[in-house]
């Protein structure tokens, strides 16, 4: 997994569907890919400062994490097979 340190915050954001964890890759499907990796590199450099976190023991990568599958959740459901599948 590669991943690309955003100049900025000098933080790890994902630069590309191809660059997120396997769990993520191996189970949804490419749409479901780019809303959780456009959520996530959202939510990380929206939640670099501690005070900006509900949780403040919690990193801006779990953080992220957390967020970014609460926004895949919105469009699709986990199906009997483990896959995830878009919700009608």
């Amino acid at each position: 997994m590669v991943r690309f340190y955003y100049p900025c915050f000098s933080s790890l954001i994902y630069k590309s569907n191809q660059d997120l964890p396997d769990a993520v890759t191996q189970h949804l499907p490419e749409h479901g890919q780019t809303i959780y990796r456009e959520a996530y590199n959202h939510a990380y450099t929206e939640y670099q400062s501690v005070s900006a976190r509900k949780n403040k023991s919690t990193s801006a990568e779990v953080t992220a994490h957390k967020v970014a599958w609460a926004a895949v959740k919105k469009k699709y459901k986990k199906g009997s097979d483990g896959h995830w599948q878009a919700k009608p």
